[in-house]
């Protein structure tokens, strides 16, 4: 039988056994799959393990995964095979290091046009959560490392790892990251992380970038300080629009004190829609969208918008 006919009969089990992977007739076609040369089909079958829980057959998944571990260009080209095993060993708690290890340290070099190009970053990130997952020891020596490695995939992998570890010990390694500089995608996870991890200390260093002529790296400092809910993040924000002319950078400012979610955030906020400059009230009901299946606040913002039109009867009439 043709390679891809082969292929194309096993996703077709694989999707027939989707909704009693359990039985016995499924669990022995799994376990086919396994041993089978299509990457893809084994992605597939691992996702159900996954989706499935099916932990007595995460020995099958470690095999697999060894097994594409060599010649791993050629058994499981772009790591589509790999990456879904240790998605599965992870949200299966597979309790042992060794391919997480494995997967952290695997680069996995392919041609591609003009070149050759690495596609195991996300491999690395997600081997990234299992070991933090299992609390490996050394774990941070890890995350230091992929916190520097060269794909930014994988850099945002060390973030989130770093993060979901909870601990203090990330934090100097997440300041180091944000200090040396990065991507806007990397360093807004950076400062999320920061915010979570040490909140009090990481606020002057995060909203120290509210200012930094990189505009998205001031956009994501402040969706970072939005999202951190923190009280403490309101007057920072506050401050931010007060003291700034650009009217893009002031609806962002609007928006991260929407995301604040609390009481004084909202207050000020409502306030701004009845009796702030016609831009400034605009801006503020736009930031307030986000609450729109909120029906208690959306009345208010209707009553706050009637008492603009009372007082402001000659000026243009805002709309929700």
């Amino acid at each position: 039988m043709a390679k891809s006919r082969r292929l194309e009969e096993l996703q077709a089990q694989l999707n027939q056994i989707r909704d009693d992977p359990t039985s016995e007739a499924a669990i022995d076609l799994l376990q086919q799959v396994f041993k089978s040369k299509y990457p893809v089909a084994i992605a597939q079958a691992a996702r159900i393990v996954r989706d499935a829980e099916l932990r007595q057959l995460m020995p099958h998944l470690v095999a697999t995964f060894d097994r594409f571990m060599q010649k791993p260009e050629t058994t499981d080209p772009n790591c589509l095979g790999k990456k879904a095993i240790a998605d599965a060993l992870y949200r299966l708690n597979y309790a042992e290091e060794t391919p997480f290890l494995k997967g952290i340290r695997h680069v996995q070099m392919e041609p591609v046009w003009g070149g050759r190009a690495d596609t195991a970053p996300g491999l690395r990130a997600i081997c990234a959560l299992g070991l933090v997952r299992i609390n490996y020891p050394d774990v941070m020596t890890e995350l230091a490392d992929l916190l520097a490695d060269p794909e930014l995939e994988a850099r945002i992998g060390a973030v989130r790892a770093i993060a979901y570890n909870e601990t203090a010990q990330g934090v100097p390694l997440l300041r180091l990251r944000v200090k040396v500089g990065d991507e806007p995608n990397v360093l807004s996870e950076c400062f999320s992380a920061l915010l979570k991890l040490a909140p009090t200390a990481s606020l002057p260093l995060v909203s120290h970038y509210l200012n930094t002529p990189e505009a998205q790296t001031r956009e994501m400092a402040a969706l970072a300080l939005g999202e951190s809910h923190l009280t403490e993040a309101f007057p920072i924000l506050q401050n931010w629009w007060q003291h700034n002319p650009d009217a893009e950078i002031r609806q962002m400012a609007l928006l991260a004190i929407a995301m604040l979610r609390f009481d004084t955030a909202i207050e000020f906020l409502l306030e701004l829609v009845a009796t702030g400059s016609r831009q400034d009230s605009q801006a503020a009901v736009e930031a307030l969208q986000i609450y729109a299946n909120d029906r208690a606040l959306a009345s208010q913002i209707e009553e706050r918008i009637n008492q603009r039109k009372q007082k402001f009867p000659d000026k243009d009439i805002h709309t929700i």
